[in-house]
């Protein structure tokens, strides 16, 4: 018997396992099925690429564990939550232990780099001392410390990617979801920007990274789930977890 048909009760936790779909399927208004079946798991502490042609089901992916939409059918578990049957009040606790990272960034150029990096901590109602040391904990993580007083649109598209990164994580997430973070860069900011994800990585933060640009698969030994079409094709060997004795807080 699949997760699918059994009530939500019933699922069993799982410590190990921080991403779980199960016979996952996502059909939009018009007819247009965006996953098909979808079932894997990702372990505590793993960093995972998902790949596929634009329009194969990546960011639909992504939404469902970020409880952005909600599953048509089956299970999507998000640290031993099913995001399917969680309320509304619910989603920002779970949220709270998400980083997300934009396809189309979403930086408000309204406000400086410092201040777009304070803003989800000031939703969570952060104290304003505890607030500041996170935010320059986490510029100074991405190299960005010098740039805190900047305007976003002063900043490269590397630099725009790494304020993205420093916001995603200003929380200290023990999951980083990015939708294609290295697409619309060079190869050497590509580089610079996945150096980044394996120090996260190392320290134990679960990643899912959804890219097309196979140049970031190079020379690593991580998992890769392949969609096409909005079906699951293959995955390599389970890469190997994140370090031991550290965690994001002590970036």
């Amino acid at each position: 018997m699949g997760y699918a048909t059994l009530h939500p009760s019933y699922i069993l936790i799982d410590f190990f396992k921080m991403i779980r779909f199960n016979q996952v399927n996502q059909r939009y208004p018009g007819g247009y099925q965006a996953l098909k079946n979808i079932s894997f798991e990702i372990a505590k502490g793993e960093m995972v690429f998902l790949t596929g042609h634009s329009g194969a089901g990546k960011s639909t992916l992504l939404k469902l564990v970020a409880a952005i939409e909600r599953p048509n059918l089956g299970s999507v578990l998000v640290n031993n939550q099913n995001v399917g049957v969680l309320k509304g009040r619910a989603l920002p606790y779970l949220r709270r232990n998400l980083g997300i990272i934009f396809q189309d960034h979403k930086l408000l150029f309204d406000r400086n780099v410092f201040d777009n990096v304070m803003l989800p901590l000031q939703i969570c109602g952060f104290d304003y001392r505890e607030s500041h040391k996170r935010v320059r904990a986490a510029l100074d993580k991405v190299g960005l410390l010098k740039r805190e007083k900047s305007n976003p649109i002063e900043l490269s598209g590397g630099e725009q990617q790494r304020l993205c990164i420093a916001r995603a994580i200003v929380n200290r997430p023990i999951i980083l979801l990015a939708d294609e973070p290295t697409g619309n860069l060079d190869a050497a900011y590509a580089q610079e920007i996945m150096a980044i994800f394996k120090s996260f990585h190392q320290v134990g933060v679960t990643l899912l990274i959804s890219t097309h640009d196979e140049s970031v698969l190079q020379n690593t030994d991580v998992r890769v789930l392949a969609l096409k079409q909005g079906e699951l094709q293959a995955a390599s060997t389970v890469a190997a977890k994140g370090g031991p004795g550290q965690s994001l807080g002590q970036i």
